[in-house]
């Protein structure tokens, strides 16, 4: 490591490892373990707090040894374990990535490192629905991490859109804090697990399919959504002081793109069943390369990518 001066006469760290793994999720932490056990010098760069969304889950009931744990608390595990094995450098963005002579020169807001390789780690993030209210009423009322904000919304009335695993998860998660809720679900069937539909079911929670959310309207403050029933046609109105957006995710891939890795139609990085690119020494894990978005398979693939980087760098050279 040695210190290099920015343009602005700041003293940053300039560091050289042999692989940089960007995004401190499931996938990200466990590459790092991986990497550093196989024998590479590994470190993970984040540009938010290391758990990525498994540290929004309320609850995460398929991740063994675990019969039920809180996301934030799993990640927590992770992250001491990672950190066993090698450095993590959480709120710290990326500005750019170079290649250079063989090397990869990542520019971050904590100095720059030089690396042999690059593992993508980095995810997705929620999607929005980009209907009329829903900006003006983000943190008045809207939100899309229950972890963060549910407790605010106890005992009032609540609507979840989205009724897949993750809305199913966070309208139960509410629903123990004594809220009213109701989910809006815009196709014309149930969207979540088997296991989720009877537990809704059984605690009363109003689950309306073919509902197309198309405004949020209050003060200033959030008072309510309307929605249209997509086989009537017909406008309705709920009155509610929160709501709880989970309509999908967006691969976080833009600097994955700038260095030509090859991505999917719907922007997640193409890989092949050992986590490389199009890129020689570009690996992606995780939920970014669009596979089953669970922490099981994160992590599984961060390790195959690891493993796969110990060999193009180490053994192949």
């Amino acid at each position: 490591m040695e210190l290099i001066l920015s343009s602005m006469g700041e003293a940053k760290e300039k560091r050289s490892v042999d692989v940089a793994i960007v995004g401190a999720g499931p996938a990200g932490l466990t590459a790092a373990i991986y990497a550093k056990r196989s024998g590479l010098l590994p470190i993970v760069i984040d540009k938010n707090v290391v758990g990525g969304l498994a540290a929004e889950a309320p609850y995460i009931e398929n991740y063994p040894p675990f019969k039920g744990i809180k996301g934030e608390e799993l990640m927590q595990k992770m992250k001491d374990h990672a950190k066993e094995y090698t450095e993590i450098l959480d709120m710290n963005p990326i500005k750019k990535i170079t290649q250079d002579k063989g090397l990869f020169l990542l520019d971050t807001e904590k100095g720059e490192i030089e690396s042999r390789g690059i593992i993508f780690a980095t995810g997705t993030t929620h999607k929005h629905l980009n209907v009329k209210g829903e900006k003006e009423f983000y943190g008045k009322g809207i939100s899309y991490c229950s972890t963060c904000d549910a407790y605010f919304f106890k005992n009032k009335k609540v609507v979840v859109v989205g009724g897949g695993n993750s809305g199913a998860i966070t309208a139960l998660y509410l629903k123990d804090l004594n809220a009213d809720v109701t989910v809006l679900e815009f196709m014309p069937r149930w969207m979540c697990e088997d296991a989720y539909r009877e537990r809704i079911e059984k605690s009363g929670i109003e689950y309306i399919m073919n509902a197309q959310v198309v405004e949020f309207f209050g003060d200033d403050k959030l008072k309510g959504v309307k929605y249209i029933d997509r086989e009537s046609g017909k406008e309705h109105v709920i009155e509610t002081e929160g709501v709880f957006i989970y309509v999908g995710l967006l691969p976080q891939s833009e600097l994955a793109k700038s260095l030509n890795v090859e991505l999917s139609d719907r922007g997640y990085i193409k890989v092949d069943e050992f986590q490389r690119t199009n890129v020689p020494r570009i690996y992606a894990a995780g939920d970014v390369t669009g596979k089953v978005a669970q922490v099981i398979v994160a992590a599984a693939q961060g390790a195959q990518a690891a493993l796969s980087a110990y060999e193009d760098i180490k053994l192949k050279g």
